[in-house]
């Protein structure tokens, strides 16, 4: 075992925290429940006055009030509609009116939406006229059958692939996310308006988060799938609704205090899922929306017990608060578009951020929030606040992700006029959100994407979480920058009913970054059945601050088609030996460097989603195709910004690949002048590049 596995090894098994379970009985002696008085979730009567005067001295705050207040004016003219309208029966397909006219959906965030805030508002100023218009949006919302929406009930949901940890065996499914963040709104509504209430509406609002919330889940744990869904956003976006929940009823309901211990050992174990470097399978947006809505409740719960339990301690989101959505990050304000996390924006609410900030001290986080992040627009980001920490810039722009394999290379956060290149190994094991794209990568520059992860592109539809998700050009390998020997694609670790299989995916054999250049090797081979593809290694070099050079070795048989796919994100054009790219502020050229004769193809994914609202789309992509001439093949590609075709076409002369008798491989190129030259040498693992 090398000496960096056998280090990674002991540090993955010295880091794994110890998860403590707490009990009813451990809640019943930290919570003084005689004690409490509304409000007392997220901030208190003594703290009211905190929070007014940053509104009086901090703009973006002040700027948050005042746009409610000037919000409220219409909240408070609106009539309240008690007609539910019809919701859809097949929502992520679009079958009817009722499925896509989005009548329901409105409806539904209408309502607790304006009674959130105008519930808020009351709170600040004691006015009663806004406690009453709250009240009026909760009631609707109360009346409401479910707080479930129909895309996660039986019909649609029943044939999804279940995440890790998790039974096949699921047919309950009477509470989803929506639920989760309903009761978390709804329990903060309870106790922002509770002295603004007589008893009857206080009984109102108090019993739909019994039977919607509670009643549906208290006891019954071992029916909920993401009870147990330690590496799902669900875990925490469901469980901190249940425990907020039986928070902010303890005054009437003390007996709640089960839930609330619940929702800790359950978000703590979630905690513990992330990785070492604070990575998380799903992506960034489903990092997010699961921290996000667990931090409230990990807030709510050390306040009232006055910190003994305090979520925030656990080492994995203490050590790195926000890691993932840092080195994630994008100039222009977005984040890395893997499997289906988005992409469209950064990560993390800046008040999320302040409030991790805030529990942890993390230097690196406060820098996120401070340079990347800006000023906040939430109500929380009155609530909870910039904290007072020393920002410190991060030392190195590039970060492996060791626990998830996911690896990032830059020169510079923030700087569009510097390449950024990303990719990813790690395991096929995650059928909810991950995708089939082991040893794929990205190129992105000028605040464009010259190779692209479609990511979700086109969204969900009904069929996108079943077996059929592998058919979808988005998730399968054949939408990503990855390898094919004779057409054979890369296969999932789970299909729906079947058992497990933890070998199927990935691995970083080896990363590395300097001040001039970062590299990384990758071994996709067991993402594959290995009937044609006998083996693939992935190497990609950084030279900083913009050429990116890959090189492939591909073992199989001779004769075997070989195809290096790659999917561009901007206009393109192919010549007979390199591949232009034409974005919006620069240009790419995409060289393949060969000793043999090679063919580059234009090819293009046809996609059409269930969901009949949705239009038929093409997906293009290009592959350096070979056919091998032994058992292993070697490509390289180099990826550089170019003045123009003609620059490209100089470069593409220049390119050369050589190779020894003890198999060290050469490539090198000319640019303006100046030679480059990548050398990597043959040993027992295979090629490694020469430093």
């Amino acid at each position: 075992m090398k000496l960096y596995h056998l280090l990674l090894l002991i540090t993955l098994l010295t880091t794994i925290p110890t998860i403590a379970q707490i009990t009813k009985s451990d809640i019943d002696k930290a919570i003084d429940i005689s004690q409490l008085k509304h409000p007392y979730l997220y901030f208190s009567e003594e703290d009211k006055p905190a929070l007014l005067e940053r509104i009086k001295t901090q703009p973006d705050c002040n700027n948050i009030f005042e746009k409610l207040k000037a919000q409220a004016n219409m909240w408070l003219a609106m009539p309240v509609d008690n007609n539910i309208p019809v919701q859809g029966k097949n929502t992520r397909a679009g079958w009817s009116d009722a499925d896509n006219n989005g009548v329901y959906a409105k409806y539904y965030s209408t309502n607790i939406n304006n009674a959130f805030y105008l519930a808020f508002l009351y709170q600040l100023t004691s006015d009663q006229k806004y406690a009453d218009k709250a009240f009026e949006f909760a009631d609707a919302f109360c009346e409401l059958t479910t707080w479930t929406q129909r895309a996660h009930e039986f019909p649609i949901i029943y044939s999804r692939i279940m995440p890790w940890n998790v039974s096949d065996d699921q047919v309950n499914f009477n509470f989803d996310h929506y639920n989760g963040d309903a009761g978390r709104m709804m329990a903060a509504v309870y106790d922002w308006l509770y002295n603004g209430m007589n008893e009857a509406q206080r009984d109102r609002i108090r019993g739909a988060l019994l039977e919607k919330v509670v009643t549906r889940v208290r006891g019954d744990y071992e029916f909920h799938w993401w009870a147990t869904a330690y590496r799902c956003n669900w875990c925490g976006v469901c469980n901190s609704g249940v425990g907020l929940t039986g928070l902010a009823l303890l005054t009437e309901n003390p007996q709640l205090t089960d839930i609330v211990a619940e929702s800790y050992n359950r978000i703590n174990n979630m905690f513990s899922e992330l990785g070492v470097d604070g990575g998380w399978q799903e992506g960034g947006g489903y990092w997010n929306y699961g921290v996000h809505t667990s931090t409230f409740f990990a807030d709510a719960l050390k306040r009232a017990t006055k910190g003994k339990y305090n979520l925030f301690e656990n080492e994995r989101l203490k050590n790195n608060p926000a890691t993932f959505p840092l080195y994630i990050s994008l100039p222009g304000n977005k984040s890395l578009n893997f499997e289906d996390s988005g992409g469209g924006s950064l990560i993390g609410s800046t008040h999320l951020i302040n409030k991790l900030v805030a529990e942890t001290g993390n230097a690196e986080a406060a820098w996120y929030s401070n340079e990347l992040l800006g000023d906040g627009d939430d109500i929380f980001d009155i609530i909870w606040p910039k904290p007072n920490i020393q920002p410190e810039a991060p030392k190195s722009g590039s970060k492996h992700f060791r626990t998830i394999d996911w690896w990032v290379m830059r020169s510079d956060f923030k700087d569009p006029a510097k390449v950024v290149v990303a990719g990813k190994a790690g395991m096929n094991d995650d059928p909810h959100h991950g995708h089939l794209d082991i040893g794929h990568f990205v190129v992105y520059w000028q605040n464009e994407y010259f190779i692209q992860d479609k990511g979700k592109e086109g969204g969900y539809d009904e069929k996108f979480f079943d077996d059929a998700r592998w058919d979808y050009p988005q998730a399968s390998s054949e939408g990503h920058n990855v390898v094919f020997v004779n057409g054979e694609k890369q296969i999932p670790g789970k299909l729906r009913k079947q058992p497990y299989d933890y070998e199927v995916g990935g691995k970083v054999e080896d990363f590395q970054t300097s001040e001039k250049r970062d590299y990384v090797r990758m071994n996709p081979t067991k993402a594959y059945p290995n009937k044609e593809l006998k083996e693939w290694k992935r190497h990609v070099v950084l030279e900083k601050p913009e050429i990116t050079v890959v090189l492939d070795e591909v073992s199989a048989n001779p004769g075997s088609e070989i195809q290096v796919r790659f999917h561009p994100g901007v206009n393109f054009e192919k010549k007979n030996d390199f591949v232009f790219l034409k974005g919006e502020k620069g240009n790419m050229a995409v060289i393949p460097v060969v000793e043999q004769s090679f063919n580059i193809v234009q090819g293009k994914h046809a996609m059409q989603y269930v969901n009949a609202t949705k239009d038929f789309f093409w997906i293009d992509y290009f592959d350096t195709v070979i056919k091998s001439q032994s058992e292993k093949t070697i490509v390289a590609t180099v990826i550089l910004p170019v003045a123009n075709l003609q620059e490209a076409q100089k470069i593409a002369g220049s390119k050369k690949m050589t190779s020894d008798k003890s198999g060290k491989i050469s490539i090198s190129f000319s640019q303006n002048g100046k030679k480059y030259l990548y050398e990597f040498e043959n040993g027992k693992d295979g090629l490694q590049i020469k430093n």
